[in-house]
């Protein structure tokens, strides 16, 4: 097992990958790491995010859910098990594979995909998009497109939610680089708009957003 800090071993793969003009290629060497026992994934807290867990209580959840980039795979095992037919999806082969092994016979779709690129069949496809901590672990350059395609799943009727970090202070080197408010509120696109933006915390952003 390695013993270098995690989050500074996600800095060092995510330079590499920086340096080389690819945003996303750290991811699968992270996850493959992982796997081999020599890096620890940061952000696995073991459990459904909080924020979405307290969101999601007492409401009555149905339909088509999609999680994007769903890292280790429990916000997306949390909204199946809530009833929804859920589809995650992460660009890491290796985070597919290791969600796969970690939930076997699992009801949820995992599947390897690009946000910056993703299949054009999910355009306006789901009743609930679950976005937690994705668009912020690119660079600022990225958040447009990312935020863009996280908007476009949304089906009409649909709702969008997003939890982030709050970005305090200019940009540092990340990753992660936390979301401003101005970059919570640029979801209100593609039909999309704004039902609740809480900062919570001092640290956390949780945005609700309805297509219609």
């Amino acid at each position: 097992m390695s013993t270098e800090d995690p989050d500074e071993a996600a800095r060092r793969l995510a330079a590499v990958s920086l340096a080389a003009d690819d945003p996303t290629g750290w991811f699968e060497r992270l996850y493959a790491a992982a796997a081999e026992g020599a890096a620890v994934v940061p952000w696995d807290r073991g459990a459904p995010h909080p924020l979405l867990v307290d969101w999601a209580d007492g409401r009555e959840l149905g339909g088509k859910a999609l999680v994007a980039g769903f890292g280790p795979g429990f916000d997306a095992e949390f909204l199946a098990a809530r009833g929804m037919a859920t589809t995650a999806f992460d660009i890491s082969p290796s985070a597919v594979a290791a969600v796969e092994a970690r939930f076997p016979g699992s009801a949820v779709d995992y599947r390897t995909a690009d946000l910056l690129d993703p299949p054009p069949q999910w355009r306006h496809a789901f009743d609930l998009v679950v976005e937690v901590m994705t668009v912020q672990s690119m660079p600022p350059p990225f958040h447009p497109p990312a935020t863009a395609s996280v908007a476009g799943f949304v089906a009409p009727g649909g709702t969008l939610l997003v939890i982030a970090v709050v970005a305090d202070t200019a940009p540092e080197d990340g990753p992660p680089w936390p979301l401003t408010r101005a970059e919570i509120q640029a979801f209100a696109q593609d039909g999309l708009n704004p039902v609740a933006v809480e900062r919570l915390e001092q640290r956390w952003w949780r945005a609700e957003f309805r297509h219609g």
